[in-house]
Order: structure tokens, then C-alpha cells, then sequence
């Protein structure tokens, strides 16, 4: 295993003893009512959006050239596995 792995197991585990020590309810003020809801719900729920918003964030964006798109509108007919009279003169 590599140093990535372990640190995800260690860090999964340690929340989770984080969560399960966290049970007892609490009183939840959502808008106009009061709801008693548990610790572990409120907090694993909060860790849930975290990550899902940290890995939409994250995450590389896809980078587009317009160098292909010019070659294609000035050449669309060329096939890149098509050789040139000249080059295959030069193979021959």
C-alpha cells in the first residue's frame, strides 16, 4: 500500500470514532422549527456536502484548443493517416 492509502484509512477511521462518540441528540433550529437530531447525522451530512463540494472544486477542468479546431476548418477533408505524394516518394 502506498502513503496515499494508508492516510485515507487512517484519517476514515478516526472519523468515524469521531462520529460514533457523537451520538446523543441535539436540538436542530432549521428555519421555523426546532427538531432534536443527532450529532452523528448532523456532522456526517455536514462532512458529506464538504467533500462533495471540494471535489467539484477539485476537480481539473477540460481545456479546449482552438489550434484543432483551425486545422480541421482549413484541412476537413485530410486524414491523418493519409501520407503526401512527397512523403511517400521519400519512403519508396
Amino acid at each position: 500500500m502506498n502513503g496515499k492509502t494508508i492516510f485515507i484509512i487512517i484519517l476514515t477511521a478516526l472519523l468515524t470514532i469521531f462520529l460514533m462518540l457523537n451520538i446523543e441528540p441535539v436540538d436542530f433550529n432549521f428555519l421555523v422549527t426546532t427538531v432534536a437530531v443527532s450529532k452523528l447525522l448532523v456532522i456526517g451530512v455536514c462532512i458529506i456536502i464538504g467533500f462533495i463540494i471540494g471535489f467539484i472544486a477539485g476537480r481539473p477542468r477540460k481545456t479546449v484548443s482552438s489550434y484543432d479546431d483551425e486545422i480541421q476548418k482549413n484541412n476537413p477533408n485530410a486524414n491523418k493517416k493519409d501520407l503526401s505524394d512527397e512523403d511517400r516518394a521519400y519512403i519508396s
